[in-house]
């Protein structure tokens, strides 16, 4: 019979496996409710072991969301190819399996955690943010956006965002229909402000032209005529 020797790890591998664990954990309950203890447990290590990588869990915390926010980033990232409506579907079904997979965690960055309105969260914030709004621009396929664009798809990020929190909050609505639901909010948004602006008028245009009867923009078209009828 052999025995099992523990590899010593070095100092980036044993980093990374912390913020790992710290993020699994923050995933499941609110950070605040984690202590450096039960991380130092997970990990196989001793409590002083963890301050040696990190100087408290407020930089550990940060470093699990620096993470985090990569991973929820590369969620808005799609190929250019087939409709619009249904790959705006796609990214919202990635941004709430993200959602459900990281639920407390997310749950207490947008609304207060321990390191909420810390520069580097405010930063890596708003790098998700602007991540997602580069590649619905690359969607559209709009290198200069106008004010109103840029309007729309900003606050159509600022809504998908409130929508999840809401979900996680006792997850009344099925998940599915609010993925649909923020896919018609995105062609809503753009037709409201089509409505104002002939320039986002033409693109609205563009945007339905290559859309397939059955896609997502054209069952809210239908739905929006059997309510009027």
């Amino acid at each position: 019979m052999s025995t099992g020797v523990r590899r010593r790890m070095g100092v980036e591998e044993r980093r990374q496996q912390l913020i790992g664990v710290a993020l699994e954990l923050f995933s499941s309950r609110s950070p605040d409710e984690v202590s450096i203890d039960e991380i130092a447990s997970a990990a196989g290590i001793s409590r002083p072991l963890v301050y040696h990588y990190f100087p408290g869990k407020l930089s550990l915390y940060e470093a699990a969301l620096r993470r985090a926010s990569d991973e929820l980033a590369g969620r808005f990232v799609e190929p250019r190819e087939g409709p619009l409506g249904d790959r705006l579907l796609r990214v919202m079904r990635r941004f709430f399996d993200f959602v459900e997979d990281h639920g407390p965690g997310f749950s207490a960055l947008m609304r207060g955690g321990p390191a909420v309105g810390s520069s580097t969260t405010n930063a890596l914030i708003d790098s998700v943010r602007q991540a997602a709004y580069v590649q619905i621009l690359s969607h559209l396929r709009v290198e200069d956006p106008p004010a109103r664009l840029e309007l729309v798809i900003r606050s159509w990020i600022s809504l998908a965002e409130a929508t999840a929190l809401i979900w996680l909050d006792g997850r009344r609505i099925p998940r599915a229909e609010l993925e649909a639901q923020l896919v018609h909010d995105f062609a809503a948004l753009a037709a409201v402000s089509a409505a104002h602006d002939d320039e986002m008028s033409m693109l609205l245009r563009h945007m339905l032209k290559d859309e397939p009867p059955d896609g997502p923009f054209n069952d809210l078209i239908a739905r929006l005529i059997e309510l009027a009828s």
